[in-house]
């Protein structure tokens, strides 16, 4: 008779970085430049030191914490594509109650993070963990869940604006709307990957409800996201280093637009793991723009 092997403490470490996407820190790269955008937009000059590692670590903490979420709710679908079936849970190396802990002590540490703010971050900060549960069960039922994680991860923008200001202004709502397009549109590309597997299992993505519109979709929302990612420029009274680090997106989702456009997966995979260049090109306009003009 067989028996499950005997994890030492390095190797369910191991599984533990690999439920968090240790080695693929795109996933929580795509989160954190918008969210420093938005400190350094809010700030108007260099943020707050201690605010700067709140959300740098909080953005990674609840990210990962995410990860975990969302692979209990797949895994039973992720046994069925060839991409996610070595994942930890749903290979069974992993059982769902560590994971939830996982989970659990790592959105808490982010909590913890949070109270260092104001009572307006601190209650933002819930309707992102709300968001962040609900994500992973939309992929049953909702034709574009991609729009729900695109909320998800715009959760910060908002939190940022009001931990520098005591308020959320026009603009970060503008800077959210883009934000979500663009999720919309690098996770398209995500979903292009398993478009097939998806298909099969019943899963709902973007890609799908799409169709062959798919690539023209993504180029509405690249659209649609520097069109708001410069009006917010507008409403910040932000200049020419801005509008460079703009351009620069832009001249990369052109790019990425080349790359899906025989829709192999290849070329999906690699479009989607490129975007975080383009959020730290607008990132660094940012930065750029504040430094040297004020």
């Amino acid at each position: 008779m067989s028996t499950s092997p005997v994890l030492t403490l390095r190797d369910r470490w191991s599984l533990y970085l690999d439920l968090i996407r240790w080695n693929r820190p795109q996933g929580w790269l795509l989160c954190l430049w918008p969210v420093l955008a938005a400190l350094w937009l809010a700030s108007g000059r260099l943020p707050a030191l201690d605010l700067l590692l709140i959300f740098t670590l909080g953005t990674f903490l609840m990210r990962s914490a995410g990860c975990a979420v969302n692979d209990i709710a797949d895994r039973e679908f992720d046994r069925h594509v060839k991409r996610t079936a070595q994942r930890p849970i749903t290979s069974g190396r992993l059982s769902v109650q560590e994971a939830i802990a996982v989970g659990l002590v790592l959105a808490l540490i982010s909590f913890v993070l949070v109270l260092f703010t104001n009572p307006l971050t601190i209650g933002l900060s819930f309707g992102a963990l709300g968001v962040a549960i609900l994500y992973p069960f939309t992929k049953r039922f909702f034709a574009m869940p991609q729009a729900v994680l695109g909320i998800a991860f715009s959760f910060g923008i908002p939190m940022a604006y009001a931990a520098v200001q005591d308020q959320v202004p026009a603009q970060a709502w503008w800077l959210v709307v883009g934000n979500i397009a663009w999720v919309l549109a690098y996770d398209t590309e995500y979903a292009m990957v398993d478009r097939d597997d998806d298909l099969r299992i019943g899963m709902r993505t973007s890609a799908i409800t799409l169709g062959r519109f798919d690539v023209v979709g993504i180029a509405v929302f690249y659209a649609l996201c520097l069109a708001c990612w410069w009006w917010v420029g507008q409403q910040a009274g932000r200049g020419l280093f801005y509008q460079l680090g703009l351009l620069a997106a832009a001249a990369q989702a052109v790019w990425h637009l080349v790359l899906i456009r025989h829709r192999d997966r290849d070329g999906c995979f690699r479009a989607f793991r490129a975007n975080h260049w383009l959020g730290m090109s607008v990132w660094l306009g940012v930065v750029l723009d504040v430094a040297l003009q004020g």
